[in-house]
């Protein structure tokens, strides 16, 4: 049987009356509240996915069927599906973070460094200007194969080439 005040909400929800919200508020908050503590521990993002729930329950609530479905009973999937989805969202955060203190990118020490490499720009030079052009655009000014094709106005293919070739002739220099 339904309560006179959850028939009244019905009604506003059908309606788009952002009464429905207040009411909603006012009867089911701390039920769902509950509901999302027994998923999340902690309270400031429980109450973060609560007020998401409600947000959630406004932007369907021209999709409730009372038919299908008690309101309580729609508002607590909506909470617990919410909070299921703040929790996954929240490990996968976590496990795309870089964890510096165990990174050892900024740990390379200069003797690591290939020596005889840091000098490519001045053997770069000595390359035919078409190659260094390119090959400065690629490494040097971080372009990829087709911004440089764009920017220097060349086609595709002819970068292409000219890294190809320039970078053979750079082989040459350092392992002769």
């Amino acid at each position: 049987m339904i309560s006179a005040i959850e028939k009244d909400i019905v009604n506003l929800l059908e309606k788009g009356d952002k009464k429905a919200i207040t009411l909603l508020y006012e009867n089911y908050a701390d039920a769902l509240y509950g509901v999302i503590k027994k998923v999340i521990a902690e309270d400031d993002i429980a109450q973060d996915v609560l007020q998401e729930t409600f947000v959630k329950v406004w932007k369907y609530s021209k999709k409730y069927d009372a038919s299908k479905a008690k309101l309580f009973t729609w508002l607590y999937r909506i909470a617990y599906n919410t909070s299921i989805d703040k929790v996954r969202s929240l490990k996968n955060k976590t496990e795309k973070e870089v964890q510096i203190e165990t990174s050892t990118v900024y740990k390379i020490t200069s003797g690591e460094l290939n020596q005889d490499v840091l000098d490519i720009q001045k053997h770069l030079s000595s390359l035919d200007v078409k190659y260094q052009i390119v090959i400065n655009a690629l490494f040097f000014e971080g372009m990829t194969q087709q911004e440089a094709s764009d920017e220097l106005d060349i086609p595709l293919g002819t970068i292409k080439s000219r890294l190809k070739i320039g970078l053979r002739e750079l082989k040459k220099i350092y392992n002769p």
